[in-house]
């Protein structure tokens, strides 16, 4: 493209005559007549303006120059699409020599997606600065409407006088005419070069979706002649890479998404890091305490036998996971990269059998993996596949119950020995009769979803023993060494997770069927589909999400008490006040950010939650005033903190130890063992009797009579004696003795001494015990 030619005509023509030398020779010998008469007539503009006008043409010129060069971001445009390039090179490279496997044709749908939405991006931008050069263009264009520029181009006279400024205003046009010219002829080349790699793409998409439908479960056409029919030349007709080649093209795929997904693994690493960390500090703190050794009471199978590889187990689950389009080496290498650490971590724990079964299932996976990635389909292939088919079917119905006892959760197994044979079988029907492809699938997947229920069930022990522990930890921190019932915990928090873990093995089992993508697009479509009901207007998915966060929001403020060492059944006598007020308003900001969070994922327009509001006032004022009082004023005991957890209080009638404080009710526990339940309106419109609001020590008092002969200064000194020797009573108050009749050898006495409220009968007795021991060594009677 040539730029600036019609529409400055009077410039590029006038500045080409300026520099004729003829031209100008003819104005100086003989100037016209006429021009001297209309130069001396026109006043209208002055050398001034003229050179203002030259100027202002330079400046143009000069900004379109600059603004016409390549800037930064073109630059880096150019770098992107280098990169993307090379990222379609080598996919198109591959999807020529690699097995048509289910995973690394999901791998090169994924990539190819993504490459196809970079090429959109890059052919935008150039569009956009193909039009940067344009307005450009229409800049310069402008010029012509500058009246005083063109008179003066006009006059062959006055324009000698501007000889030079002329000279550098068409050096200026000449160098952006040059570079506009070769800057729109990048852009062009590089538009054309977008457009055939979007071709190339397209291409390779409907490649890759007719492999990925052609060993969908739903086709059962041939790809292969059944087995019975392979003869020699149907064994060698498949064979077009040897060994080697499949390994160099299998590596160089997985190496490609390594570097593809480099910055997710790296990220997966540096949390798995700060898990280690953690789990380590907690560690080395109960080891300074001397308590490590009391882990063994919590039933620990695996963090007592080290920090790393349960941390590379977790790691690796949830690679799995995250990696669900990952191409078949890079999966399998995980995979077999995880059972590698199972091994570790059952080695010496597991019974003999067990083990040898185990080691069995991790080479009949192998065997496996090698012949689906590196040997090419055949007689050899399919006839290796079946074997391995039946091993495993033998190895679901004997061998697999050696492990079931082995495993934390049995549950599952069973599901999974069921669909291991179920597979297995349907492989092998599927290969006798030429689906290769959707046999080799089924196979994979029926080891698979054996191996990851082995390595979930794991993952969900390990992730139970790092919360015990951090519970120990906590506790110990407080100075409560006490063990609590971690089984019945452990129930508690299990459940929660499992659900997480059943929703990972399903979604693994669903991808390597490659059914997971249509599952989840149908799901979606279901859920994202707009239902009006009157003027609003929802869909399921906001209905599900807002469920799905109130669900995670009751749940993560019942359990965030574990993360501060209190357990249900607590009851120490030195139970942190404090860290429970804390506690109290963690659950209080997270079930507000939770309600809120859940308004807000529901896409209610706000004039429709006005309206709701609104309805739930007028049901405030007709017959929820109770439930609202009582709600804030749970919200006032959590701030003012009248009582707290742990405290003894008196209320009306009923006495006993605070156990909970909810938004809506307080519970209390009698000493006769009852719990009583009070709204916390009632608690704040009623007085309330705590004892331990200072501190947890009570006054008590214990009367008895002495017979005998002897003098109140004895008596004194054995009474101070005995309650300085028992541990419940607090010395550091003094205890007080009063006399309320003295006769001849008959006294009768009044005691009052410090001991903590949640340990009165108790200490009591051991004092009324300790005195009777004390008078009679002393020759006295003592009654009480």
């Amino acid at each position: 493209m040539i730029f600036l030619k019609k529409p400055i005509y009077y410039l590029t023509l006038l500045l080409t005559l300026f520099y004729s030398q003829q031209h100008f020779s003819q104005e100086n010998k003989t100037p016209k007549k006429e021009n001297a008469g209309r130069l001396f007539n026109d006043t209208t503009a002055t050398d001034s303006d003229y050179l203002m006008s030259i100027e202002k043409a330079g400046e143009v010129l000069e900004s379109a120059y600059n603004d016409t060069d390549f800037e930064g971001g073109t630059h880096h445009l150019f770098g992107e699409m280098k990169r993307t390039e090379s990222k379609l090179e080598l996919i198109l490279a591959s999807l020529k020599g690699a097995n048509p496997n289910v995973r690394n044709q999901q791998m090169y749908r994924l990539v190819l997606q993504e490459i196809q939405q970079e090429l959109n991006e890059q052919n935008t931008a150039i569009n956009a600065r193909n039009l940067i050069l344009e307005k450009i263009k229409k800049r310069v264009i402008d010029l012509r409407k500058d009246k005083t520029l063109i008179t003066l181009l006009r006059d062959t006279i006055r324009r000698k006088q501007f000889k030079k400024e002329f000279a550098d205003l068409k050096k200026r046009y000449l160098a952006t005419d040059s570079l506009m010219t070769e800057n729109q002829g990048i852009l062009n080349n590089k538009k054309r070069l977008t457009v055939q790699r979007k071709i190339a793409v397209s291409n390779a998409l409907v490649t890759v979706e007719g492999k990925l439908e052609k060993s969908g479960i739903s086709i059962f056409n041939k790809e292969y002649p059944s087995l019975w029919q392979l003869g020699d030349s149907a064994v060698k007709k498949k064979v077009t890479h040897n060994i080697k080649a499949k390994v160099i093209i299998e590596e160089n795929v997985a190496a490609y998404y390594l570097g593809y997904k480099a910055g997710g693994l790296v990220t997966l690493c540096f949390f798995m890091g700060l898990l280690y960390w953690y789990i380590s500090r907690n560690i080395k703190f109960l080891k300074s305490k001397d308590c490590i050794e009391n882990l063994s009471q919590f039933n620990f199978k695996y963090l007592n036998r080290g920090i790393l590889i349960p941390v590379v187990v977790i790691g690796l689950n949830i690679a799995v996971v995250t990696n669900l389009y990952a191409p078949a080496l890079f999966l399998e290498l995980i995979q077999l990269i995880l059972l590698g650490a199972l091994t570790v971590l059952f080695k010496n724990k597991w019974s003999g059998i067990a083990m040898r079964n185990w080691l069995l299932l991790l080479g009949l996976f192998f065997a496996l993996c090698f012949l689906d990635l590196f040997i090419t389909v055949g007689l050899l292939q399919r006839c290796a596949f079946i074997v391995i088919n039946i091993l495993g079917i033998r190895y679901g119905l004997v061998q697999i119950k050696t492990l079931k006892e082995q495993l934390y959760i049995k549950g599952f197994f069973k599901w999974a020995s069921i669909i291991f044979i179920g597979l297995n079988g349907l492989s092998i029907l599927f290969n006798l009769f030429g689906r290769v492809s959707l046999s080799n699938m089924i196979s994979i997947t029926a080891f698979i979803s054996l191996t990851q229920i082995v390595a979930l069930s794991v993952l969900l022990k390990i992730i139970l023993e790092i919360i015990l522990l951090q519970i120990y930890t906590t506790r110990v921190k407080r100075g409560i060494e006490k063990m609590f019932n971690y089984e019945s915990l452990s129930d508690t928090l299990k459940k929660p997770f499992i659900i997480v873990i059943s929703y990972m093995w399903l979604i693994v089992i669903a991808s390597n069927l490659n059914i997971w993508e249509s599952l989840r697009a149908s799901f979606q479509k279901i859920l994202i589909h707009p239902n009006t009901i009157g003027s609003i207007t929802f869909t399921l998915e906001n209905i599900v999400l807002f469920f799905i966060i109130i669900w995670a929001a009751h749940l993560l403020q019942n359990y965030v008490a574990y993360f501060f060492g209190e357990i249900d059944d607590e009851n120490e006598e030195n139970i942190n006040k404090r860290q429970h007020s804390k506690l109290l308003i963690t659950r209080l900001i997270v079930l507000i950010s939770g309600y809120l969070l859940a308004v807000a994922a529901s896409g209610m327009p706000l004039d429709k939650l006005s309206i709701l509001l609104g309805a739930l006032g007028v049901g405030v004022g007709l017959g929820l005033q109770n439930i609202v009082n009582n709600f804030v004023s749970g919200i006032i005991l959590i701030f003012d903190k009248p009582i707290q957890i742990g405290d003894v209080v008196e209320i009306s009638s009923e006495s006993g130890r605070v156990k909970s404080m909810g938004l809506r009710t307080t519970k209390i526990n009698a000493p006769n063992g009852a719990e009583i339940i009070i709204p916390n309106g009632n608690l704040l419109s009623q007085n309330i009797t705590n004892w331990t609001y200072t501190d947890n020590y009570k006054l008590v008092e214990v009367t008895f009579e002495i017979t005998g002969e002897t003098v109140p200064e004895e008596i004194n000194t054995i009474v101070n004696e005995t309650l300085a020797n028992l541990p419940l009573v607090n010395n550091a108050k003094p205890s007080q003795i009063y006399y309320s009749a003295i006769s001849q050898g008959k006294y009768k006495l009044l005691i009052k001494f410090w001991c903590s409220i949640y340990r009165t009968e108790e200490t009591i007795s051991s004092a009324r015990q300790e005195l009777y021991n004390g008078f009679k060594d002393k020759g006295l009677t003592f009654s009480s």
